[in-house]
């Protein structure tokens, strides 16, 4: 009888266990509805061109086609265009020898490292990332890489976001984007859904904030040097909601996610945490600065950094690849828009390019993924789509 009574305690007791640790499912009753919409792709041609729209003042260019999916963007030293593509696992170098917004010379650079993505450059070192490794190359004179130096193997598994992109702060420290493993879930990794601070000099890490459930895009003000970053909201939650939602990233700060969105609009479907209410859990997050649609699915999120040859009231903004959305009633994203800032904050958003979406919204034939911008103020914009880098560049005296 003893035994019997010790089995059912344990029993009992480690059901509790698993209770509180998958937390309370929520009071009341809720429901979304959700859409599955995919433009019909097209197929790029250069007649397409002239349906994409940019600002007066500014001209538009293909540079290069043909690349397959070309993802994340990087201006080298001397002003080749690094491009990683992360189906082929290599990176690309793209030459611009005359000056004309358009590349004359293509040299893969590595063809070595599975689902590459992630690329920033600093002190003569290339760094580049996929999903769990982070590595670095020492920059030859004519552009091309040294001796790859692995820095860090055990990154948290891909998952659903294996997407990392990684930058370097005016502090002189690397972060590194991890997105949730998952659409919508609480995370056992806690370097999930975070961005990761990097010390340079021992490699050594930690969860710099955490609650951001995929902050591809990301970029350091160029007056303030605060961190701001695009995060992307849950799919199958409605039409409507959540929203994408522009974050000044502190170090310390709960963004949320998965219980809250936005301004901490708390998520009804979601259980309640353990030992908690979602409603006393968000009081402690903190709001995103300003929200956008959902499912506009933010890719590459940069700053113009006293760029030259643009008006000097885009210092300061911003550039937003919205990827565009296959979980909307109405197809939104599929273009690029500048962000306003006012006194370092965070204000508006225009279009900057757009027209790959046809009316409608039946069918495009492009999707923004990679943004650049030189010191001398063009703009590279990668469509991984259909495989084109396009330049746009001041044409009107300021």
């Amino acid at each position: 009888m003893k035994h019997k009574l010790i089995m059912l305690l344990a029993v009992v007791f480690t059901s509790s266990i698993v209770f509180a640790q998958r937390g309370l499912p929520p009071k009341a009753k809720t429901g979304t509805v959700s859409y599955t919409n995919y433009p019909r792709h097209v197929d790029f041609l250069p007649s397409l061109v002239k349906y994409l729209k940019v600002p007066r003042g500014w001209e538009l260019r293909v540079a290069a086609s043909g690349l397959g999916k070309p993802r994340m963007l990087e201006v080298g030293p001397t002003g080749q265009l690094y491009i990683t593509r992360r189906d082929a696992g290599d990176v690309l170098m793209l030459t611009d020898k005359d000056g004309d917004h358009k590349f004359e010379d293509l040299v893969t650079v590595i063809s070595d490292f599975k689902e590459v993505h992630g690329i920033t450059i600093k002190d003569g070192w290339i760094y580049l990332c996929n999903n769990n490794e982070l590595r670095r190359y020492p920059l030859n004179s004519d552009g091309t890489f040294g001796a790859m130096e692995m820095l860090l193997n055990d990154l948290p598994g891909g998952g659903q976001h294996p997407n990392r992109t990684i930058a370097f702060g005016p502090d002189g420290m690397l972060y590194i984007s991890i997105g949730t493993l998952c659409n919508d879930c609480k995370d056992s990794d806690k370097e999930a859904a975070s961005i990761l601070q990097v010390d340079p000099k021992t490699w050594t890490r930690r969860v710099y904030a955490s609650g951001l459930r995929n902050t591809i895009g990301f970029d350091f003000h160029p007056a303030t040097g605060e961190m701001w970053g695009m995060d992307n909201g849950a799919d199958t939650k409605g039409n409507k909601w959540p929203p994408e939602e522009l974050n000044n990233i502190i170090d310390g700060g709960n963004f949320g996610y998965p219980f809250a969105y936005g301004f901490n609009k708390v998520d009804k479907t979601r259980e309640d945490p353990p030992g908690d209410t979602k409603k006393e859990w968000v009081e402690n997050a903190t709001p995103a600065v300003l929200n956008f649609k959902a499912h506009l699915a933010p890719i590459a999120f940069k700053f113009f950094k006293d760029s030259t040859h643009i008006p000097s009231d885009f210092n300061g903004d911003a550039l937003v690849a919205w990827h565009g959305s296959w979980n909307s009633k109405k197809p939104v994203g599929f273009k690029v828009q500048r962000v306003m800032f006012e006194d370092g904050i965070p204000v508006r958003a225009k279009n900057f390019l757009t027209g790959f979406l046809a009316p409608g919204g039946k069918a495009r034939f492009g999707r923004p993924a990679g943004i650049a911008i030189t010191a001398n103020g063009v703009v590279y914009v990668s469509d991984d789509a259909n495989g084109v880098i396009y330049a746009i560049y001041r044409t009107q005296e300021l």
